[in-house]
This record gives C-alpha cells, structure tokens and sequence, in this order.
C-alpha cells in the first residue's frame, strides 16, 4: 500500500459520488481535517489504485490503514468528533441506513441506469424505490429531520442517494406526494454544509500541493 507523506489521513474523493458526499459531510460534522485528492474516474492514479483494495472512492488512508466503505469513514470521522450528535439516533436509524444502502440503492441504480441492465422496466425499479421515500416521509411529518428537530447520522447518510434519485427526473419527482421529503431534501441542497461539500477541485496528480479538507466552517 502507497503511503502519504501527508500529516493528515488521504481522502480519496470523487464529487458527484453520493458515497464520497456522505463521507464528506462527516468530515464537515466533525472538523475532521483530511487531505483531498479528487479522482476522475476513467483516469484513475496509480497511487489511488494502490491505496484502495476495492478501486472505488470514497477510500480513506490513516497510516498504513484503508477504509473503503463510506459508511465506515464516516463512524470514523464521528469516532474522532460527534459535535452535532449525529452517532445519537435510534435503534432504528442504523436499520434505515442499511436499507438505503441495499434494496433503495439497487432500485435507484436500475432506475437511474436502466440501459445498463438489459430489459429492466425503470418505471417498476423507480416505483420500489419509492416504497422507501414514503418511509422516510412518514418519519419526517413531524419533525425537519428523520429523528428529531436537527440532523443524525441516518439523514447525512441517506440524503446524497434521494438528491440522486430525485435528480434522475426532478419535474417527476417534485410531482409526487412526498411534501416531507421534497423539502427535507431543498433544505439540504440550500445549506451552507451542502455547498460546501460541493466545491469543485481539480484531478489530483503527484506533487501537487495538499488540499485540506474541511476548509471552512460547516
């Protein structure tokens, strides 16, 4: 495995990738600092390709350890600084998370993606996805976020895969009865967290100076 010469853990990120935003907003949660190496995907460098058993981003560096699942960078994160309390959700929220990750995640993929899965019927895999929206808008009618009035680790890991699930077709899904859901997610995508996470960085490549990340305040 490449090793940094960096004094902070390597974050190898990839903007649009919902699974890198989830990472990177822990980072922003937890004042985290991480040098950023943005990877364009068809141009992978081969510091990357050491670093991450796997070859995806999000990938994490910590010494001489890697982490390579977005959800366990960000207990990693929150394990250093949980501030906000993001890690104080109920029993459920993990059950929730999983959830998004696998059955929504797969539906969103086939829906999103439907030309690379042969004769799937988009309108079916948007339609089980959907199932889970009405999930979480039961959960949001009462509160601005899934568990309470401030955000847990469940919204900060599910909220990047609902922006690209609704962003596969927006006209349709703000057409849908999902109020709770809608505005929980424009809120997100108006905050100063939200915007911060999306600055656009150049392709690393070696030699460059290190980005450090968080720049700012979350």
């Amino acid at each position: 495995m490449a090793h940094s010469l960096s004094p902070e853990p390597v974050f190898w990120s990839f903007r649009r990738c919902p699974y890198a935003m989830r990472a990177r907003l822990a980072f922003m949660s937890s004042g985290t600092k991480v040098e950023l190496r943005e990877v364009v995907l068809r141009d992978k460098p081969d510091a990357f390709l050491a670093a991450s058993p796997s070859a995806t981003v999000p990938c994490l560096q910590v010494g001489a350890q890697c982490i390579d699942e977005s959800f366990d960078i960000m207990l990693w994160a929150l394990g250093q600084n949980d501030p906000e309390g993001w890690l104080d959700m109920p029993e459920g929220g993990q059950a929730l998370i999983e959830e998004c990750d696998g059955d929504f995640k797969t539906a969103l993929d086939r829906y999103k993606y439907g030309s690379r899965h042969g004769d799937v019927d988009i309108v079916i895999e948007r339609r089980k996805a959907g199932v889970f929206l009405h999930r979480l808008e039961a959960l949001l009618a009462d509160h601005g976020w899934l568990y309470g009035p401030e955000p847990r680790l469940a919204d900060m890991a599910i909220l990047p895969f609902v922006r690209q699930f609704a962003h596969v077709d927006l006209a349709w899904f703000a057409a849908q009865p999902w109020p709770h859901v809608i505005g929980w997610l424009e809120a997100f995508k108006s905050s100063p967290r939200f915007t911060a996470i999306m600055t656009k960085y150049p392709q690393w490549q070696a030699g460059d100076a290190p980005v450090i990340f968080p720049a700012g305040q979350k």
